[in-house]
């Protein structure tokens, strides 16, 4: 089964609110963001954001570039159905990060919450990090949420990699510099426990 195929299954399998990484509310993300100070206007990309409620409150909070990028249409069309008409406001992009080119310098805020820890695999982690260098302009932001140490090995029926902070410095590499970090215990809708490790760095310029 091909990735695309595979995230459409597990997309359709639930309604969103049921599924294991769901939140009602990127409280974290939000609250980071919010101490940048954006402006209104700046480009903001949500990685792998598919259903995710980000895009909802950072129109609500005025930002008025946002672009949501993940590989289920299925995942898409719900927040499409949810935002209503405001989803013009929006930008999507249906493609696999590790597939997709980006366009160079293109962003001033990158958001990935749950996505970036199910590419186990060293080429397609890399090539998600080559899209990231690319369209992340000099001095922008990443906000990457990932499972930590504590959390399960799987999740919803997926194989995923856990990060320490040290470990996902060395990920993101030498280029971004770490400004905050944080954990949080999720608990899925079906009551499991996931530690989230959640990270900001910033690119040098």
């Amino acid at each position: 089964m091909s990735k695309v195929d595979q995230w459409q299954k597990i997309y359709s399998a639930k309604p969103t609110e049921k599924l294991g990484w769901y939140k009602p509310r990127m409280q974290i993300s939000l609250n980071w963001i919010e101490k940048l100070e954006l402006a209104a206007d700046v480009p903001i990309i949500d990685v792998g954001g598919g259903a995710s409620t980000l895009v909802d409150d950072l129109i609500e909070a005025g930002y008025r570039s946002n672009t949501v990028l993940d590989i289920s249409k299925h995942a898409l069309s719900s927040a499409k159905a949810r935002l209503g008409e405001k989803q013009k406001l929006v930008t999507w992009i249906d493609a696999d990060i590790t597939v997709v080119e980006l366009l160079p310098c293109q962003y001033e805020l990158w958001h990935d919450r749950a996505m970036f820890h199910f590419l186990i695999s060293p080429e397609r982690s890399q090539k998600y990090l080559d899209n990231l260098f690319q369209a992340l302009k000099p001095g922008g932001h990443v906000i990457i949420g990932t499972f930590a140490p504590e959390a399960p090995k799987m999740c919803s029926g997926l194989p995923v990699r856990r990060y320490s902070l040290e470990e996902l410095q060395n990920t993101i590499g030498g280029d971004f510099e770490l400004m905050r970090h944080d954990k949080e215990l999720h608990i899925t809708p079906g009551g499991i426990e996931q530690m989230y490790l959640y990270c900001h760095f910033r690119r040098k310029t």
